[in-house]
């Protein structure tokens, strides 16, 4: 087992690594940027390195500084938790040049699934269903004759990046050429790729996705899906596990699609397979992110199994100790994002208590919320053993949380907690505007 861990991120994700760690007895470095100095991260780490200014491009982005930070403190290992550099094959190539372990899949690895096309074409040559779409066009052009082939209203996609940047939705042929340059042209300036793609628009579809663990000796645990359709701008604001419109048959063909494609990809670590889902109970490949999810806890909640130990123990060849008969799946859990929608300092915090609820948080009172990073303040999370009690445990937790001297979206969320909407679990992926927007 590795001694000593380096923690390449920030906020809430570091925090839950390092007290992961300090669980398992390994000593962590935390890195941090000038605007990060007084962090909980900071506060919670054996040791901790200033890597740079306030701009993640010139601390949390940099590679090279977090790499001499890792090779300086003698760490032998680098979590890179999500986002940042977590998905970055570079980096991961970059750790191992240095002798250093990257917790997560080879950079390969990382590389092959980035590409939303090499993904596509590798989930179709082994069976796993994709959406209609094409490979990678040339022009505009080009995208007008293979348009016609699928009809719309259709995607414009980058085969590179996430966070729902290169993405266009078109519905008539008028709209496809401007559509196709301007992703284009934003995934280039975004991920430095502008190669595009066509992908038939489903509608009234959910996004539901598969958490896998895959050790080194070929054994794969697929711990069941989350439900993540309840979206702004293609950014997920509540997420639940399971998702209430699975059934037994659908989940057993997901799970099975989910290991085929770690499989496929010869994944290793932690992974997510995602899909969109039809009404109908059609299912469709969208993409793999090869790192921890955001709303990783959820399943932990659900399966009694740490993700993060794991993916520890997994970097350090550690067989899985599971089968997947021994997954079993217990009650409902959700996940609610608090998002801060000003900077400012924490004046006064209050965080929600009571059996199975937990604020997973960096946020200190006094604390300042910078205009630098992801907007997210933490994840309230509450597990239930029915989605009934689970939905009620989250209402009253959202009513419980206090933060003062930052403007949140708490309201937003209780809102959402209390629409019909969410309590018939009747939602799809386009359904959260029409929600906050009434009454």
């Amino acid at each position: 087992m590795f001694s000593k861990i380096l923690v390449a991120n920030r906020g809430e994700v570091a925090v839950r690594i390092i007290r992961a760690c300090k669980e398992m007895g390994i000593r962590t470095v935390a890195v941090y940027s000038e605007a990060d100095r007084n962090s909980l991260p900071v506060a919670l780490a054996d040791e901790c390195i200033c890597i740079g200014g306030n701009a993640a491009a010139d601390s949390y982005l940099n590679q090279k500084n977090i790499i001499s930070a890792a090779l300086a403190s003698g760490a032998e290992a680098i979590h890179p938790g999500y986002g940042f550099l977590s998905e970055n094959a570079d980096f991961a190539r970059l750790c191992a040049e240095n002798g250093i372990v990257f917790i997560g899949p080879k950079s390969e690895v990382i590389s092959a699934m980035g590409d939303k096309d090499a993904s596509r074409q590798l989930m179709q040559k082994v069976g796993v269903p994709v959406v209609p779409g094409t490979e990678i066009l040339r022009d505009a052009e080009e995208a007008k004759e293979r348009a016609k082939e699928i009809g719309y209203p259709l995607l414009v996609k980058a085969t590179a990046g996430g966070g729902g940047k290169g993405i266009r939705v078109v519905e008539k042929e008028e709209d496809l050429e401007e559509a196709f340059l301007t992703a284009s042209s934003e995934a280039k300036s975004a991920f430095g790729n502008g190669d595009v793609f066509l992908e038939k628009y489903l509608t009234n579809v959910r996004h539901v996705e598969m958490q896998i663990l895959a050790d080194h000796y070929g054994n794969i645990l697929c711990m069941g899906e989350r439900d993540c359709s309840l979206q702004l701008n293609k950014q997920k604001v509540l997420e639940e596990t399971p998702s209430p419109v699975m059934t037994e048959e659908i989940r057993q063909k997901m799970m099975d699609a989910a290991v085929l494609a770690a499989k496929a990809a010869t994944y290793t670590n932690a992974g997510t397979v995602e899909f969109l889902l039809a009404p109908d109970g059609q299912f469709y490949f969208i993409e793999m992110n090869t790192r921890l999810q955001v709303e990783h806890p959820i399943t932990e909640k659900i399966s009694g199994i740490d993700i993060v130990k794991w993916q520890i123990r997994i970097a350090c060849e550690v067989p899985l100790e599971m089968e997947q008969e021994d997954i079993q799946l217990k009650g409902h859990a959700m996940e609610c994002r608090i998002n801060a929608r000003s900077t400012g300092k924490v004046e006064f915090l209050h965080i929600p208590g009571g059996g199975r609820v937990h604020f997973d948080t960096a946020l200190m009172q006094g604390l300042e919320i910078v205009p630098f990073y992801d907007s997210m303040l933490g994840k309230l999370i509450v597990h239930a053993s029915t989605r009934e009690e689970a939905i009620r445990k989250m209402e009253a937790a959202l009513c419980e949380m206090v933060i003062v001297g930052v403007e949140t979206n708490i309201e937003e969320q209780l809102k959402l907690v209390r629409s019909e909407v969410l309590r018939k679990g009747d939602y799809d992926t386009l359904v959260l505007n029409s929600i906050l927007e009434r009454n």
